[in-house]
């Protein structure tokens, strides 16, 4: 029932983070105009990026878009969509419209990319560094492909560190015998709390500051 459980909620989490992630893409290529395959592309490679570069450094097959195709459908859907039926009036595709289901994406898959190199038996570092990857490279290709300089390293929001401290939150309730499902919800909740509150809170990273 355990293991049942844990499968059940890594699945879910990955399937609404894959969503987030999505979602997150469709807005951006929105926002520049894109045409119908641009906005799949931007859209899949926001969702999957992270998580299949987790799965090549993890050795891990087949990856987890490929043993659940549901999730390539459901982008597709979702691209195709929006491509029908979102208007500016409905949602306006700003930056600032796309940080909410990005924060939602992020603090669940650094919870989930944690939670999935422990399982592998990885080392607590390595785990937590795989969930941050998980959780930022996606916005990161989404950010290339649509020639800007991602966001994550320029907006100076607390963005990978809060995914850092999400996957540190899993691997110490872990440690606590908290059950691995509990853990995985508790994490990706404080992870996205931590990225929208920064959002409200206007917190910043200071930028780096070159004397000449």
């Amino acid at each position: 029932m355990t293991a049942w459980t844990l499968n059940t909620v890594l699945y879910g989490i990955e399937l609404v983070a894959t969503l987030a992630f999505a979602l997150s893409g469709v807005i951006e290529a929105s926002r520049r105009k894109l045409d119908a395959v641009g906005v799949v592309v931007v859209a899949g490679l926001a969702a999957f990026g992270g998580g299949t570069l987790r799965d090549v450094l993890l050795d891990r097959r087949p990856f987890f878009w490929v043993l659940h195709t549901e999730l390539l459908w459901a982008v597709l859907i979702l691209g195709i969509v929006a491509m029908l039926f979102m208007r500016r009036r409905h949602l306006e595709p700003t930056e600032r419209a796309m940080q909410w289901p990005d924060a939602v994406g992020m603090g669940l898959f650094s919870a989930s990319g944690t939670q999935i190199s422990l399982a592998m038996g990885q080392p607590a570092l390595v785990a937590v560094v795989l969930g941050m990857v998980t959780a930022v490279f996606g916005g990161v290709l989404r950010d290339i492909v649509c020639n800007d300089i991602p966001k994550v390293f320029r907006d100076h929001r607390p963005y990978a560190v809060f995914a850092f401290a999400g996957g540190w939150v899993l691997v110490g309730l872990d440690q606590a015998g908290v059950p691995p499902w509990l853990g995985l919800l508790a994490a990706a909740s404080v992870a996205t709390l931590l990225r929208l509150l920064a959002m409200w809170r206007n917190w910043k990273i200071p930028a780096w500051r070159v004397n000449t």
